[in-house]
């Protein structure tokens, strides 16, 4: 649960009364950042004397000699091939400290149809909300729609972090007054995440062969001076939306455009004419390279009639079905496929492989929950090595109804 963060009558607190607070909310912190984590090795490293290591971390931030511990950089390639950097779970920990004085502020400031790390508002929210616009904006698909779809090149790595710094603490001056949380620790919390550059001393995992095919564009190894937020931080997701909340609000007051949704850099914009999204487009390049700094990807701009459907966020929307992407349907037989080999070696299967597969197989489930996709779930589920269901113990309740049907 996160503390109420603003003052009723603006009282006066003491340095002993902030400092009891401050330590509180590094104890909240510390148990939100541990959740679906304690397997991981410096988690449990730092649970093994959890209350000493934060009082540490306390003292530090107190003192203002924080310093942040090396990264760990790796590549992922599902859904897409990215570069990750995973702080120290330390640093987590101060993740979590700021999102949960920072989200409460923002939240109120977000348009609705912002659909990245907001509660209630995620992937199949923006699906719904996008499958409605078309709805609505073709009055039940009686009169002509167009979708525009666009994207920004290397979002993450060409974001300023000195203009994202100064966004972030103008927002905060303005509420100095009344926010009940140390204002300078913040800031100078905030200074440190926010202007580090994950590259230096950074622990990289893997070979220098996993980076080939990634695009220069999406390494912050690669980005300009100043530029660059890490992939896989916390408050890299909160930041991602702050940095385009203004732009957000010149889409849908300037430029008046009431269908308009975005999932970080992804956005849709539906609208009855298609000659106004032309338009509209060298609109939303120009404010997004004077103000922000950045640029549309040149090769992902998509404008078509709504009878064509549209791609987003793992899924097809068309007039009568909403499918799931080839994409994801690929990605979710690698990882049936994975599971299947990693029994064939006929080894034992180390704990953190398994709870990873585990964890890969049950959120493919569940995303399909979401669509009428039965018949492909059963599919699936039926590439299964024979023993898998021993071996992995899938706990899904989807796997177990297919299986019990099938039987």
């Amino acid at each position: 649960m996160q503390q109420h963060l603003f003052s009723q009558d603006c009282k006066e607190v003491s340095d002993e009364d902030k400092n009891e607070k401050i330590l509180e909310d590094l104890f909240r912190a510390y148990f939100s950042a541990r959740v679906n984590k304690r397997k991981k090795t410096s988690s449990m490293q730092f649970e093994l004397n959890f209350e000493s290591n934060i009082l540490e971390l306390y003292d530090e931030i107190i003192q203002r000699k924080y310093v942040l511990s090396p990264s760990t950089c790796f590549i992922t390639n599902k859904p897409v091939k990215r570069e990750i950097f995973a702080a120290d779970f330390r640093d987590r920990i101060i993740h979590h400290f700021l999102y949960n004085y920072l989200s409460p502020i923002y939240e109120n400031q977000f348009i609705s149809d912002s659909y990245s790390c907001r509660e209630g508002k995620g992937v199949h929210y923006g699906i719904k909300r996008i499958d409605h616009f078309i709805r609505s904006c073709s009055e039940n698909y009686k009169k002509d729609c167009y979708i525009l779809k666009l994207d920004i090149s290397g979002y993450f790595m060409n974001i300023r972090r000195d203009l994202l710094f100064l966004m972030v603490k103008k927002e905060l001056e303005k509420r100095k007054d009344k926010i009940d949380f140390d204002f300078s620790l913040v800031i100078y919390l905030l200074d440190k995440i926010i202007n580090s550059d994950p590259t230096k001393e950074c622990i990289v995992r893997g070979n220098k062969e996993d980076w080939q095919g990634l695009p220069k564009t999406k390494s912050l190894f690669y980005s300009k001076n100043n530029c660059g937020l890490p992939i896989g931080n916390l408050t890299s997701q909160l930041f991602a939306n702050v940095y385009l909340n203004d732009f957000d609000h010149f889409v849908k007051k300037d430029l008046g455009i009431r269908y308009y949704g975005r999932y970080v850099d992804d956005m849709v914009i539906i609208h009855k004419d298609k000659n106004y999204l032309k338009k509209v487009v060298f609109e939303i390049e120009k404010y997004l390279k004077d103000n922000l700094c950045l640029r549309l990807h040149p090769k992902k701009r998509y404008l078509q009639h709504y009878s064509c459907g549209v791609e987003f966020l793992g899924s097809i929307i068309k007039k009568d079905r909403i499918y799931v992407s080839e994409r994801l349907k690929g990605n979710f037989w690698e990882a049936i496929n994975s599971a299947n080999m990693e029994i064939a070696k006929e080894e034992k299967i180390k704990d953190c492989q398994k709870e990873k597969i585990v964890s890969q197989i049950n959120s493919y489930l569940g995303f399909l929950s979401h669509f009428q996709t039965y018949n492909l779930k059963k599919k699936m589920i039926s590439l299964f090595n024979a023993s898998a269901e021993e071996v992995f113990s899938f706990n899904s309740e989807d796997y177990k109804k297919i299986k019990a049907l099938n039987k």
